[in-house]
């Protein structure tokens, strides 16, 4: 597989998308990337992925599995630890994906030389550039970044990005790379009120770029069980210096 440089599509109304990020603290930007680019990332989800299994661990932090420690471990083990999962999500917080962990990855020279890490320097080069741009948060340095695979059941629960360790997240953002998707298939990144009202609701899309200013309530709807394409993005924050 090789690695075209990953661009940005030129023609992109950043002004446009700066007021009503300005406006309305999220906004939505179609064709984000050249159509050359969006095609070549997505193909790299779909067919050129190790991926890993994100849920709620039974701490209260996130457990990430590789698939050799999904299958060390037994399906039965791992069943276990997904109803608990199940279970807690009900009165607490919840989540269950297919992850590939770009910074981690990065970090720790995991698959040398796969294409995959061109998205994380991208990430923190132009990315973070046209963030700054419109969101106009000056204090945006570097950007974090997770692909996910969403299957039959897949969500994430109701949060906030808000937590002991999520202090330097100013802005989330979620890069879609989903070809086709019915609307009821599931998987609607849902915004709610404090009343438990869902506000806003974007499915998964083609091609499009999705900020939005950190707090914000929202969760990922399931995906439903006879959704016929996998949901696939690339997610995470735009965040400050931190520590």
């Amino acid at each position: 597989m090789g690695s075209p440089p990953i661009r940005l599509n030129p023609n992109l109304d950043v002004a446009a998308a700066a007021e009503a990020y300005r406006r309305d603290g999220w906004v939505q930007v179609a064709d984000v990337f050249e159509a050359e680019t969006a095609e070549y990332l997505a193909k790299m989800l779909e067919t050129g992925i190790d991926w890993d299994l994100a849920f709620q661990g039974d701490d209260g932090r996130p457990a990430v599995l590789t698939r050799q420690q999904v299958v060390a471990q037994g399906d039965a083990a791992l069943q276990q630890q997904l109803r608990g999962m199940m279970t807690r999500a009900g009165t607490g917080y919840g989540f269950l994906y297919l992850t590939y962990p770009l910074i981690t990855a990065y970090l720790t020279r995991r698959d040398p030389g796969h294409p995959v890490h061109a998205i994380t320097e991208f990430l923190n080069d132009a990315f973070v550039q046209l963030g700054i741009a419109i969101t106009k948060r000056a204090g945006i340095v570097k950007a974090d970044g997770q692909l996910t695979r969403y299957r039959p059941g897949d969500f994430i629960g109701l949060h906030n990005d808000v937590g002991s360790e999520a202090s330097d997240r100013l802005v989330a953002y979620t890069l879609g790379l989903t070809r086709h998707w019915r609307a009821d298939w599931g998987g609607q990144l849902l915004f709610h009120d404090a009343a438990g009202d869902v506000i806003r609701g974007h499915a998964p899309r083609w091609n499009t770029l999705t900020l939005f200013s950190v707090p914000q309530y929202h969760s990922v709807a399931p995906v439903a069980a006879y959704a016929q394409a996998p949901r696939l993005s690339v997610v995470g924050w735009l965040r400050n210096a931190g520590r």
